[in-house]
C-alpha cells in the first residue's frame, strides 16, 4: 500500500495527527519552549512507562467490546489488579523483604484474581444479561471501596508499605542500539511485553480465525452462530482476556513501575482505566492505534517531570490536568467512532 493510499483510507487519523503536530509547533514557538531539551530519549522512556498500564487495559477492553461486551469496569479491575499485585508480592515474601521472585508472584496473582472477577462479570452480563454499563460501574465502585478496605486489613492503612519494583531487563547487543535500545531493551520487561502484546493483539484480531470470530460476535452474531460458532463462548473468552489485561495493568502500576499500592483518593489507578477506553476509541478499535493513543496520554502525564528537568515551572495542579485535557481534545477531534453493531446486546444462541 502506498503512502497516498494509506492517507486516503485513514484521512481522519492523518488529520488528527497533523493537527496535533501543528498545535504543538505553535505552542512551542509562542512560549519559546526548549524543544530539543524536551524531546529527549528520557522523555520517550518516561512516556512509554506511563503508557504501559493504559495500553494493556486498552487492548483488553477493545477485545471485549469488539466481541459485543462493553467492559466499562476496566478502572475497577485495574484497582483490584494493583491491590492484588502488591498484596501477592508482600504475602509471598512472608511479610518480609520483597524480592524479584515475589514481585512476579504478585503479577501472576493480579492476573489470576482479575480473571476470576471478570468471569463473574461475564456470567452476569452474558448469561444473565445484566446491563453492561451498570455492572461495569458496580465493579468500579466496589473497587474504590474494597481496595482501600482490604489494604487496611492487610497493612493497617489504605496504602501498602513501600515495595520494590521489577528490575529492568537488559538484552545484550540490542540494548546498545541507538534510542530504541534504551527504550525497549534496557527497560522494564513489562514495557517490552506491552509492545509485543500490541503487535500480537493486532495479528490475532485481523489475521486469525479467532480474531474474525471476535469481530463477528460484535458485528453480526447471528451470522457467526449460523456458521456453527458459539457466540457467547467467543464473548466469554474476549471478556476474560480484558480482565486479565486490566489486572496486569494494575500490577504494572503498583509493583511493575510503582512502589506499592496507594489507596488514597481514587487510588493510584487515578482514572487510567477510563483513559484506556478513550485510547481504544481513538485508535478505532485497533490495538496498534490504541497503543499509540496510550503513548500520547502517557507523554502528557509525564510532562511535569520533563518541565522540571528543563527548568520550566508550572503549578502541579495545572500540569496534572494535561492528560484529561488531551482526552477532551482527542474526543473533540476524533468525533464519532462507529462502535460494533451488537455491543451491549445479549445473544441467545439459536437451537
Amino acid at each position: 500500500m502506498s503512502v497516498a493510499d494509506y492517507a486516503g483510507r485513514h484521512r481522519r487519523g492523518v488529520a488528527v495527527g497533523a493537527g496535533a503536530v501543528a498545535l504543538l509547533a505553535v505552542v512551542a514557538v509562542a512560549f519559546d519552549l526548549p524543544v530539543a531539551d524536551l524531546l529527549t530519549v528520557g522523555t520517550f522512556e518516561r512516556a512509554l512507562r506511563a503508557a504501559t498500564p493504559i495500553a494493556l487495559a486498552a487492548i483488553g477492553g477493545l477485545y471485549a467490546e469488539k466481541s459485543g461486551v462493553f467492559n466499562i469496569g476496566l478502572e475497577g479491575f485495574m484497582i483490584f489488579g494493583a491491590l492484588s499485585g502488591a498484596a501477592g508480592a508482600w504475602l509471598a515474601s512472608g511479610a518480609g523483604s520483597v524480592g524479584q521472585a515475589d514481585l512476579w508472584v504478585g503479577v501472576v496473582a493480579a492476573v489470576a484474581v482479575c480473571t476470576l472477577l471478570t468471569a463473574m462479570f461475564a456470567v452476569l452480563t452474558i448469561r444473565y444479561e445484566a446491563d453492561q454499563i451498570v455492572a461495569g460501574l458496580a465493579v468500579w465502585f466496589v473497587g474504590l471501596g474494597f481496595g482501600p478496605f482490604t489494604a487496611t486489613v492487610i497493612w493497617g492503612g489504605v496504602s501498602s508499605p513501600s515495595l520494590p519494583n521489577i528490575d529492568n531487563l537488559t538484552v545484550p547487543v540490542l540494548a546498545d542500539l541507538p534510542v530504541v535500545g534504551r527504550l525497549l531493551f534496557d527497560a522494564s520487561p513489562l514495557v517490552l511485553f506491552t509492545v509485543v502484546a500490541a503487535v500480537a493483539a493486532w495479528v490475532v484480531l485481523y489475521r486469525t480465525r479467532y480474531g474474525y470470530w471476535v469481530q463477528a460476535a460484535g458485528e453480526n452474531p447471528e451470522a457467526l452462530d449460523t456458521a456453527g460458532v458459539d457466540v457467547n463462548r467467543v464473548r466469554y473468552g474476549a471478556v476474560l482476556f480484558s480482565g486479565a489485561m486490566a489486572g496486569l495493568a494494575g500490577a504494572v502500576l503498583s509493583i511493575g513501575i510503582g512502589s506499592g499500592f496507594t489507596g488514597t483518593g481514587v487510588t493510584m489507578v487515578d482514572g487510567r482505566g477510563w483513559i484506556a477506553i478513550v485510547a481504544y476509541l481513538f485508535g478505532n478499535y485497533n490495538p496498534l492505534g490504541a497503543f499509540g493513543a496510550s503513548l500520547l496520554f502517557g507523554a502528557t502525564d509525564m510532562l511535569q517531570v520533563q518541565f522540571q528537568t528543563v527548568g520550566i515551572s508550572l503549578p502541579g495542579s495545572i500540569v496534572g490536568l494535561f492528560p484529561y485535557v488531551a482526552v477532551l481534545v482527542v474526543l473533540t477531534l476524533v468525533g464519532y467512532t462507529r462502535v460494533p453493531a451488537a455491543v451491549g446486546e445479549p445473544y441467545d444462541t439459536e437451537e
